[in-house]
Parts: structure tokens; sequence; C-alpha cells
């Protein structure tokens, strides 16, 4: 007997078995899947006990706001994959934005080269980095404070704290653009194109393959040929680009170019850069990223902290719950490591 275009029903018996019962559950204990059930959860909640949270308006900014933080989150995950850590995020991040504003207001450069421009430098400031953790062997968590403090101080000296706000207006139209009816900006877009690239990259890449070898077992790595510091100075230069992603966006999406756009010395990107990438199941010992996890991390501390402004609870109270949320995110991903070794040992 034969059905659906020439299987057998035994054939399909077998076919659903195995998805209901091997593929499924692997799926419903994941950190993926818990997250998503969270965001589905808040979204409910915020939906039936705030005003506004489903309008068009709110849905916008949330987008919006999501966008960034999605590339932020990314731009730490790809250290945290080092077992180091990038506390220049922001200070990166930004020093690449007023670069390109510059280049965009002052020199007169198109939007396109004066973008590839930031990227690049983006990426040099990464590049410095990987180079002095490497070279130095001092933990990244040192390097990174440090350059935080010394890409603020210049990029602050040179633009004497000054704003670019004479942008190119197809630039800043960009972040205030509406699609799907008005729901959705197209930095969101942005986003998910970068996830959907760092998700090739790590999956089906020989040099992602590589980054998360020299992450996971950097003696082994060594051994078997991979440059351990080559990988993880080209991590903090992925990171760099990310970050500078990352201020672009913000740049679009206010319209200008603002030394103090990311807070001072970027210190308002860490939080979402540590509880996108860790909630997402990134391990802080290194060795494993979870790119789309990541995304569902942002998204979830972004809808919670949407969610609590429209229930208008103080600022210093979310702050406090979100710090809350990070030291149980890090205390479960010391129980993911220990049980992952406990788990190495019995096989």
């Amino acid at each position: 007997m034969k059905l659906l275009g020439g299987y057998s029903p035994q054939l399909l018996f077998y076919i659903l078995n195995d998805l209901m019962f091997k593929k499924l559950p692997n799926f419903a204990v994941t950190n993926q899947f818990g997250l998503f059930l969270l965001v589905i959860l808040f979204v409910l909640f915020f939906s039936f006990f705030t005003d506004g949270f489903s309008s068009r308006f709110n849905l916008f900014a949330l987008s919006r706001v999501v966008a960034i933080d999605i590339m932020i989150g990314l731009a730490m995950m790809v250290v945290i994959l080092t077992g180091g850590l990038n506390l220049s995020l922001g200070a990166l991040g930004v020093s690449a934005a007023m670069f390109g504003g510059w280049l965009m207001e002052v020199v007169g450069i198109p939007i396109i080269p004066a973008m590839l421009l930031t990227l690049a430098m983006g990426g040099f400031l990464g590049w410095i980095n990987g180079y002095v953790t490497v070279k130095t062997g001092v933990h990244s968590f040192i390097v990174t404070l440090a350059t935080m403090s010394i890409y603020f101080g210049m990029m602050t000296l040179f633009t004497e704290a000054e704003a670019f706000r004479k942008l190119p207006e197809t630039f800043t139209d960009f972040g205030s653009l509406k699609l799907f009816n008005k729901y959705v900006s197209p930095l969101l877009l942005v986003s998910i194109f970068f996830v959907f690239l760092l998700f090739y990259l790590f999956k089906f890449t020989d040099l992602g393959r590589k980054l998360i070898a020299a992450g996971a077992n950097p003696d082994a790595a060594e051994l078997s040929g991979i440059s351990v510091g080559q990988m993880f100075i080209y991590c903090h230069i992925l990171s760099g680009l990310l970050a500078a992603v990352a201020a672009l966006m913000l740049t679009s999406r206010i319209g200008a170019a603002i030394p103090s756009m990311a807070g001072n010395l970027g210190f308002d990107w860490l939080l979402p850069a540590f509880l996108a990438p860790v909630l997402g199941g990134t391990l802080l010992s290194g060795g494993k990223v979870t790119v789309f996890g990541t995304m569902l991390g942002a998204v979830l501390v972004t809808l919670i902290t949407n969610g609590l402004y429209l229930i208008e609870v103080g600022e210093f109270w979310i702050r406090f719950f979100l710090g809350i949320i990070l030291l149980l995110a890090v205390l479960l991903d010391k129980a993911r490591e220990f049980f992952a070794q406990k788990s190495n040992v019995l096989s």
C-alpha cells in the first residue's frame, strides 16, 4: 500500500515516531526552547496587564530597540567564545560611529563608503583588543577594561565631545522606516540577517569550526595545527565589526552620532551585552556559541524592560531586576558547565 507520494504507512510511522519521540524532546529540553516559551509568556502577560504593549507604536519602538540589543549580544558572544570578555564594546562601537559621522558630515564621503570605513574602524579597534590580549597573555577582561577608557577618551579628544547631527537624510531615514503595516523597523531585519550570517559561519565554515575548537580546548586545537592566538584575534575583530554595526544602527535610529549614545564609557551596553549570550546558552568558559539563543536572550531582556517601563516601574528597580536575571543566568551557566563535565566523565 502506497500513501502520500509513494511513502508507505509504515515508513511514515517511523518518520513521525523519530520526530515526536526523539527530535522534539531533545529540542524541548534545550535552553533556546525555554527562552522561546518565556518570550511567549511575557508577551501574553504584558499584553493583558499593561496598556499599550501590543499597540503599533510600542511594537515598532520595541523592534528598533531589540534590533540593537541583538547586535550588542552577538558582539559579546563571539568574544565569550574564547573564554574572554569585551568590556570596551560600547566605547568601541561609539568611537566607530563617531568616526563614521565625521566622515559623512565633515569629510562628505558618501554613505556606503563611510559605513564600510566605519566597520573597518570597528574591526581595527577589535584587532587591538585581540592583539594585546594574545601577545601579553593578560585576560581580555583587563585589556578591554583599559581600552574602554582609552577608546572613549581618544574619541572625546578628537571630536571635542561634539555630536554629528547633519548626517545624510537617506541614512537617518532608514532608522525611522516602518515595515509590515508600520509594526516593524528595518533595523530588526538587519539584525536577523547577521544572526543567520553568524549561524552559517559557525555551523558550516571551516573558520567557524576553528574558532569554536580554539575556544573549547586551546591546547588540543594547537596540537591539531590551529593557531589559537590568531583565532582569538579573529574573534575580537568580529566583535569590533558587530559593535560598529550596532552603533551605526543606533546612529540611524536617533538621527545623529552622539558621544553619549551608549552611556558614559559605553556602560549602557554592558548589561544587555552579557545578558543576551549568557541567557542564550553561550558558556562563559568558552567553546560554545548559541547564535539563535543569543537572539532570544536579547528579545527576552528587551521585552521585560519594555514591559516594566509600561507598568511604570522605576529605573532603579528595572536595573535591579535585570541584575538579578544576570546573576541567575551566570549560576545557570556554571550548573550547565558542571553537568556537562560530569556527563563527559561518566561517558
